[in-house]
């Protein structure tokens, strides 16, 4: 290249709005979209240098092309946008299977190399990249966590919207640019994530660049919003508080300047909200532009096949030709369709992008796939209140009744104080009902709408560290997974029925985790944090609807490696295992606490012991002292071990020469042999025993306890757990419709040592008299026992 050919085309590149640049723009795109399509289908001879054959092919080409060529019209204009205004700006793909939009983007920006060196920006290595494209030990057909700048599963439709609000939120110079696919519009999740604007600040917050890629189609239907006039879409989006700007067409060369012009517009219009708001203080409730983006489905492939149309139809979702390694008869259809884009004008002899083509991406960690935020970037750690601060002291175990969640509070308070800026609050129009009264002297709610200032609105700012106003967990959920996975920390709180509304986002979390830590390069993220404070044992009004705590083993179901479980029985053991949540990375940690008053039991040395080892005996519950334990009763969760203590306190009143030992649990999957902490044969065996029975008092369904227990020597296993069974009825009634009662669980260790124990079945008959006599009065009153509300623990030694 002359010295006067490389001025003229620094001049092209550097002039973002001339009919040169958008030439070059055309011919990147085209680049792109060959990459795509090869992609599809091919596992060799990537530059089509001789003809091709079927061992060129692959035996089954997989994947989806529908959305690629809009998208990669779209990746192609916000790099333009990223040179002319200089922007820090990341993609997130939420249109369905587009895998190949962010993998020959980061390919053609040179990042996919520097990620992979194996995948040369050359013709060998554009022959792996095509090969690996949903191949066995390849690359998947979406976006996931093995493709550098994304932080977006492809597949999991409904979230990126409320992905990209987590990420930006306390990212004051980010933007984050969201294409959101038509059919995923269709979604509940993506429909109430419409109100996120509600909760970004203009002055502390970065920005969302919602792109609709309205093209028509999803499998086999048309979508609803676009059969929708633009009138329409105008009035739906202005409603919900957003300026929408529309572009339609099929013709790049038409369609580039116009495009380039809205969005300049439209980044002009995120630039002077957040001026205008950083220079007078005043956050607003700004109408932030949204795009929507009419170009049909499957642009640029094969217009009709077989008859039918292709182009601009449903037709164009997946695969659109037949052509495969054992199927050659239309192999000509697919090089014409290669040839279309012209490689020999994009790409030079070695395969390399041209040079004119490379200098239109951005540089550095200005490129998408680059950008720090989508590899954790910014982490840090938290600053920790020290928890032995808010500890209750234990005089009489049992008799201080308190709130679990309100002493925590304080704990959080302190944390959101300590970490102003990378620590945040999340929850469904819940946090007050959970009782985390504390956190409100630290933090207001994020609240940009209109608040009204006659009391009827409440703790609500703009820059609040708590957002929990919109009645949506999958809001809730979607922007925490976003905060965290930019590499900030935060908590959200649920209802623990209403978890699994959301428990198909923790399994793609899950498995986004997993994907992230097998490869090299992803830097550990902060761990998510779930917390279950309104539980299954107690729902008081709301009764067998609010009952489900299947979360438990839902995620128990998974890969140790990346689940914590924990079931801290009173406010100490709450308080002790909060450093390990918030200190963890690469975790999804399940809480599963208590907002109701609740008996306290240890001791807050105790309760470090038991947060560290993740169980503990309590001697002052058992007398098996130097001998082996007749029977051992263990618990996890607060309702199993209040009742299991009340339990014992009853055995030992009525057997006092039986030998009982009591475990409380709190990590509980370390008991899982299969987890890679879980204790050694030796070490469970230690406190189970190998061959006595053991009763089990577990929150949830006891299949998970039974699961746990069946890899293990111990078989003599009696578990109490939800046997789902609900009413609206009182608290401790709760337990008894699932035999978590004291009363129950006597009875059956009664049952499983009759041998053992004198007058066994005059304890049996006080037992079921005792369960008969509170049906009664609970029908008659509306209250639980005396003995029941008034039991406080007696020591056994």
């Amino acid at each position: 290249m002359t010295a006067s050919t490389r001025k003229q085309g620094s001049l092209m590149t550097n002039n973002y709005d001339s009919p040169a640049y958008f030439d070059l723009m055309t011919r990147y795109w085209q680049a792109a979209n060959y990459l795509s399509v090869g992609q599809l289908y091919l596992r060799a001879n990537p530059l089509l240098k001789r003809p091709l054959t079927a061992s060129d092919v692959k035996f089954n080409p997989l994947g989806h092309w529908g959305t690629i060529a809009g998208q990669n019209f779209i990746y192609t204009h916000l790099n333009r946008l990223i040179n002319k205004y200089d922007l820090n700006m990341f993609y997130i793909e939420g249109p369905g299977h587009g895998g190949q939009v962010m993998l020959s983007n980061a390919y053609l920006d040179g990042t996919y190399t520097e990620t992979y060196p194996n995948i040369t920006q050359d013709e060998a290595g554009m022959q792996v990249l095509f090969k690996q494209f949903s191949f066995p030990g390849g690359a998947a057909s979406h976006a996931n966590a093995q493709i550098p700048g994304s932080i977006h599963e492809g597949g999991e439709l409904g979230y990126s919207l409320s992905h990209a609000t987590g990420a930006i939120l306390d990212n004051p110079d980010v933007i984050a640019a969201t294409v959101i696919g038509d059919g995923e519009s269709e979604t509940g999740p993506l429909a109430a994530s419409w109100f996120s604007n509600t909760f970004i600040n203009p002055i502390t917050d970065g920005a969302v660049l919602p792109i609709v890629d309205m093209n028509g189609y999803k499998i086999s239907n048309p979508t609803i919003l676009a059969r929708k006039s633009d009138d329409d879409l105008r009035q739906y989006y202005a409603g919900m508080g957003w300026e929408p700007y529309f572009v339609e067409g099929d013709d790049a060369k038409t369609l580039n300047p116009i495009m380039a012009q809205t969005l300049d517009t439209m980044i002009e219009k995120i630039q002077q909200i957040q001026r205008q708001a950083r220079a007078i203080s005043d956050a607003g409730m700004p109408h932030w532009p949204v795009l929507i983006l009419r170009t049909p489905k499957g642009w640029t492939g094969p217009k009709e096949w077989d008859g039918n149309k292709i182009e601009g139809s449903f037709r164009a979702h997946q695969i659109p030709i037949p052509v495969s390694r054992d199927h050659m008869e239309h192999a000509d259809a697919l090089v014409k369709w290669l040839e279309s884009y012209h490689p020999e004008d994009l790409f030079d002899e070695h395969g390399t992008l041209k040079p004119e083509l490379k200098a239109l991406t951005p540089k550095g960690t200005r490129r998408m796939a680059a950008n720090p935020i989508t590899n954790v970037g910014g982490k840090v750690p938290l600053v920790l209140p020290d928890f032995r601060q808010y500890a209750l002291p234990i005089g009489k175990r049992g008799q201080d009744v308190r709130q679990d969640m309100v002493i925590w509070s304080d704990y959080l308070r302190d944390l959101i104080r300590l970490n102003p800026h990378n620590f945040r609050v999340f929850g469904p129009d819940e946090t007050m009902s959970n009782r985390l009264f504390g956190i409100f002297d630290a933090s207001g709610r994020q609240w940009e709408e209109q608040i009204t200032h006659s009391g009827y609105d409440e703790d609500m700012n703009a820059a609040g560290r708590i957002i929990d106003s919109q009645l949506s967990e999958h809001q809730a959920e979607g922007f925490l997974e976003g905060y965290t996975l930019t590499g900030r920390h935060g908590i959200f709180t649920s209802y623990e029925a209403f978890l699994r509304v959301v428990d198909s986002m923790l399994t793609q979390y899950f498995k986004w985790l997993r994907e992230a830590a097998e490869q090299p390069w992803h830097r550990p993220y902060p761990s998510l944090n779930v917390v279950s404070t309104s539980t299954s044992f107690q729902q008081d009004h709301n009764g067998y609807t609010h009952m489900d705590p299947g979360v438990l083993t839902h995620l128990a179901e998974k890969k140790g490696q990346y689940i914590r479980e924990y079931l801290p029985a009173d406010a100490n053991s709450l308080l002790a295992i909060s450093p390990q949540v918030f200190s963890s990375e690469n975790t999804i940690n399940l809480l599963i606490t208590s907002k109701q008053p609740r008996p306290q039991f240890y001791s807050i040395e105790e309760a470090t012991v038991l947060a560290r080892a993740g169980l503990k005996r309590i001697d002052w519950a058992s007398n098996d002292d130097g001998v082996a334990p007749d029977i051992v009763i263990a618990a996890a969760g607060t309702e199993p071990n209040l009742e299991s203590l009340a339990a014992i306190d009853l055995l030992h009143q009525h057997f006092p020469r039986l030998k009982m030992r009591f475990i409380n649990v709190v990590d509980l999957l370390k008991l899982k042999k299969d987890d890679p902490r879980a204790l050694d044969d030796e070490t469970f065996d230690a406190y189970f025993t190998p061959d006595k029975p053991v009763l089990f008092a577990f929150h949830g369904y006891e299949d998970l306890i039974r699961a746990v227990f069946f890899d293990r020597h111990n078989r003599h296993l009696i578990v109490h757990g939800f046997r789902e069974e609900g009413a609206i009825t009182t608290p401790f009634d709760m337990r008894v419709l699932n035999h978590l009662d004291r009363f129950h669980l006597a009875k059956d260790v009664v049952l499983h040592l009759p041998q053992r124990l004198e007058a066994s079945g005059d304890f049996i008959q006080l037992m079921d008299d005792t369960l008969q006599r509170h049906d009664a009065y609970i029908r008659e009153t509306g209250e639980d026992l005396p003995e029941v509300r008034d039991w406080v623990w007696q020591p056994i030694k």
